[in-house]
């Protein structure tokens, strides 16, 4: 069971929310903001970077999961994700790739906390992983 101080998931969506200011995102003009807490206490963020050629672009979830996987994180204790208002939905939930590259790196019991901004209010909604990922691509292996 991962253990989350009381105060943890606030600084994890701030980062997020910091993160989501410096998208790059012309052409959707949706911007997303991402940080993940990992084992030992540290805060990596990342935000949606889009191109021309859509295929191309990465969500700020995998931005946030690479950075830290790229200087040697490998265990997570909270994802934070902020995204704005879309009418008719309650939250926006990370996109399918990003559930996956998650799944590499999630246990199913990570909190997942999802913020949604309208105007300045804050509201945040907390999944454990296993709800937004119920059957994820998995190696196969013999027992």
């Amino acid at each position: 069971m991962t253990t989350i101080t009381k105060s943890q998931p606030t600084t994890l969506l701030d980062a997020a929310q910091a993160a989501r200011e410096n998208s790059y995102s012309p052409y959707s003009h949706f911007k997303v903001g991402a940080a993940v807490l990992t084992d030992d206490g540290k805060i990596f963020s990342g935000t949606n970077i889009e191109n021309s050629s859509y295929g191309l672009t990465v969500c700020a979830e995998r931005n946030a999961l690479f950075a830290a996987v790229g200087t040697g994180h490998r265990r997570f204790k909270a994802l934070a994700l902020v995204t704005q208002k879309i009418a008719g939905l309650k939250f926006n939930s990370p996109c399918g790739a990003c559930r996956q590259v998650m799944s590499e790196f999630l246990a199913p019991d990570t909190p997942v906390y999802i913020a949604v901004l309208d105007g300045k209010k804050r509201t945040c909604y907390c999944k454990k992983f296993k709800e937004l990922m119920p059957f994820p691509f998995e190696k196969f292996t013999e027992k």
